[in-house]
């Protein structure tokens, strides 16, 4: 993989010789001539999506934390230091795709992707700062070294981004692409379901209103490398290994089990090892599908946490959405001023 020059004055921006890797743009924004025309709806749904994590009260939220068991307690710690190490290596390794991605209507929209992660990690340490005692708000940052599953999982992920930086070669950007759509499809939702759960028994409601919004964003960031992994099969079909991507399907599958089953186990009301496992396959089944690759988990057809999805999207499409575009506008904007739907 060559990074793609900054200032390219000779480059070709027809859209016949644009690819998302391997063109040879100018990187002129020319938003009025571009050649994916599914980024333009996502950026301007995504811009639509902009909101602000301190317009949600999270006082009642500091005495729920309270009440809550033990076992509550350490699952919600756990996945926020979970989600927070998620956004955090997505905040620093979006530009070093955005590095090499030669469309750039792509490069736009992973901009925007970025600046939604950052606002991800504000809204962790908002909730952190107003639920947690001082004493135990740094133990949040650091659990994911102390926690050896915890570790494991968040290195799998980290070191499929570093061995790209330390060797650009094709096949380890294929991983990255790969390791960015699993970590933004699979990785977040056994621990949003934690929350919803939580808010289904009327407990940290201001909690789950804060990561609804940041699952909204999520949902737009899965079918943005859904659509750039679609591409770039479809003007590279040899870039990707199908067994490469099935196989880490799997391991992301593995440890997302491990994990939640660590987390949270058979302690917690409503999540189950049994469910835990029912539901990570039924997601991953769904996933694989929305990239034109088969289901790999017989038996694994039906969500069993379907009826938590009024907490994730107040329109009940749904938190888990194989194909982002099959949802009403305002099921994933703030805004009603987004035009441009009626295409699809």
């Amino acid at each position: 993989m060559d990074r793609k020059r900054l200032f390219n004055p000779l480059g070709n921006d027809s859209l016949l010789e644009r690819k998302i890797i391997k063109g040879d743009s100018t990187n002129l924004f020319n938003l009025n001539n571009v050649k994916y025309q599914w980024a333009n709806l996502l950026y301007r749904t995504m811009m639509g999506n902009f909101w602000i994590p301190e317009k949600i009260d999270l006082t009642q939220d500091k005495n729920d934390y309270e009440n809550l068991t033990d076992y509550e307690k350490n699952a919600y710690d756990g996945i926020l230091s979970f989600l927070i190490f998620l956004d955090s290596i997505q905040t620093n390794n979006i530009p070093n795709v955005s590095d090499y991605v030669t469309a750039p209507e792509i490069n736009l929209v992973l901009s925007i992707q970025t600046f939604q992660e950052a606002i991800h990690s504000q809204s962790y340490q908002y909730i952190i700062e107003s639920i947690l005692s001082k004493e135990t708000r740094n133990s949040i940052y650091d659990k994911w070294r102390e926690d050896k599953v915890l570790f494991e999982r968040n290195k799998y992920i980290a070191e499929i981004y570093q061995n790209f930086l330390d060797n650009q070669s094709d096949e380890n950007f294929a991983k990255v692409i790969i390791a960015d759509y699993l970590l933004e499809a699979l990785y977040f939702y056994n621990g949003f379901n934690f929350f919803y759960l939580l808010a289904s028994r009327n407990r940290m409601m201001g909690t789950s209103d804060v990561i609804r919004l940041i699952n909204r964003d999520e949902l737009s960031h899965v079918v943005l490398f859904q659509q750039i992994l679609k591409e770039i099969r479809n003007e590279n079909p040899k870039f990707f290994d199908e067994e490469i991507i099935y196989e880490m399907f799997k391991k992301a599958v593995e440890q997302e089990i491990n994990w939640t089953n660590h987390i949270i186990g058979n302690q917690i009301l409503g999540i189950t090892e049994e469910t835990t496992e029912a539901y990570t396959k039924w997601l991953a089944n769904e996933r694989l599908k929305s990239i034109g690759l088969k289901a790999i988990y017989e038996g694994f057809e039906k969500n069993p946490y379907k009826h938590l999805e009024r907490f994730a999207d107040t329109e009940g499409e749904g938190n888990v959405k194989a194909n982002f575009f099959e949802g009403t506008v305002t099921s994933y904007n703030m805004s009603s001023s987004i035009d441009g739907w009626d295409e699809f």
